[in-house]
C-alpha cells in the first residue's frame, strides 16, 4: 500500500496563503490521479482539487480562480497552492491516490494522516 504524507499546512489570516505537499512512497505515481481533500468539523471529507496523469485538473466552485494544483511525477509529490484564503477553507486537508478514470464524485483510494489548515485573525 503506497503511503501518502501530507505537509504544509498551519495557522493563516485570511487573505493569506499556504502551500500543501504531499508525498508518495511508491513507484506508479505518474499513472495514478491524485487529488485533495478537505473535511472541517461537522461535515462531510469533500473534494478541493484533483490531477489527472495527464495534467488535467478539477477543482470545487468554492475554490477556483485561489487554490491551484500540480504535480511532480519525478519526485512523486502533488502540491496545493492555496491563496486568498478564507475562513470557510478552515479544515483538515487530505491528499488522495485514486486509480486513473475515476470519477471525481467518488471517494476511494488510498488517503494521507491530513493536515490541518486553520485560517483566523
Amino acid at each position: 500500500q503506497v503511503q501518502l504524507v501530507e505537509s504544509g499546512g498551519g495557522l493563516v489570516q485570511p487573505g493569506g496563503s499556504l502551500r500543501l505537499s504531499c508525498a508518495a512512497s511508491r513507484s506508479g505515481f505518474d499513472i495514478n490521479t491524485m487529488a485533495w481533500y478537505r473535511q472541517a468539523p461537522g461535515k462531510e471529507r469533500e473534494l478541493v482539487a484533483g490531477i489527472t496523469n495527464s495534467g488535467t485538473t478539477y477543482y470545487a466552485e468554492s475554490v477556483k480562480g485561489r487554490f491551484t494544483i500540480s504535480r511532480d511525477n519525478a519526485k512523486n509529490t502533488v502540491n496545493l497552492q492555496m491563496n486568498s484564503l478564507k475562513f470557510e477553507d478552515t479544515a483538515v486537508y487530505y491528499c488522495n491516490r485514486r486509480p486513473p478514470g475515476v470519477s471525481w464524485s467518488r471517494r476511494l483510494g488510498d488517503w494521507g494522516q491530513g493536515t490541518q489548515v486553520t485560517v483566523s485573525s
